[in-house]
């Protein structure tokens, strides 16, 4: 068995912040948990006639409460198709969040000017074609082609399951470029997510090297204030 740790809880409170950004007591707390994944599993989960998702290329959703109001941030590769005409899309989401959750919801979307370097896209995107039946290694080919094109640092890609119909489940990975996982500095996505296949179902892994983090974007900004001199300093006895 592997030791391996999502990147993403990894740097969590060090290097980024939280999805969830609230405070509630311990009565309440289990409550609004379980209220945030009915969201997040709603809006991920939600299916148009023919199968395809309502609202698609949605990388991650951040959930910020008051004593109001809940704000829910969709970032999104299409918002267009999110915000529907005139806004249209937007309001019945809203609509169907609010009578889901009981409270008031309000929805903002930011959108994601390069896909190609989103973990959780490039995932989704790789499962949709395992879903059509295509060839897995050259689907995971173009999909690293593309990301480093991009810009991304590194990327790996690891399938498992019963790849190309085989019988026997097996595991396989290709990686291009850099990937320091154990560098907190490093700004590495993760995305995983399952491919329905006819034979099963396809775990797809990607983890991304976006950079690094800069001074400014780091969550703990104060934390070099707080930090231990390297040398103690020297006392002189009198």
């Amino acid at each position: 068995m592997g030791q391996k740790v999502n990147p993403v809880g990894f740097r969590t409170g060090i290097m980024c912040g939280w999805k969830s950004r609230w405070y509630a007591s311990k009565k309440e707390f289990a409550g609004l948990l379980v209220e945030d994944h009915k969201i997040r599993k709603f809006v991920k989960g939600r299916k148009e006639k023919f199968g395809k998702p309502m609202y698609p290329a949605i990388s991650k959703i951040e959930i910020e409460r008051t004593r109001d109001e809940v704000k829910v941030v969709l970032f999104s590769a299409r918002p267009g198709i999110i915000i529907g005409r005139k806004g249209e899309k937007v309001e019945e989401l809203q609509n169907e969040l609010q009578r889901l959750v009981g409270r008031r919801i309000n929805i903002k979307i930011e959108e994601i000017n390069r896909p190609e370097i989103q973990a959780q896209l490039v995932a989704e995107d790789i499962a949709e074609q395992l879903a059509k039946r295509s060839s897995f290694r050259r689907t995971m080919k173009r999909s690293i082609e593309q990301s480093m094109e991009a810009g991304a640092k590194g990327i790996k890609v690891q399938l498992a399951g019963r790849l190309g119909g085989s019988e026997m489940s097996r595991r396989e990975k290709q990686i291009a470029g850099a990937m320091p996982l154990s560098t907190l500095r490093a700004k590495i996505d993760y995305g995983f997510t399952e491919a329905k296949t006819a034979q099963g179902h396809i775990g797809v892994q990607v983890w991304i090297n976006q950079g690094m983090y800069e001074e400014g974007e780091i969550y703990g900004a104060d934390a070099q204030e707080g930090q231990a001199p390297k040398k103690p300093k020297r006392t002189y006895k009198r």
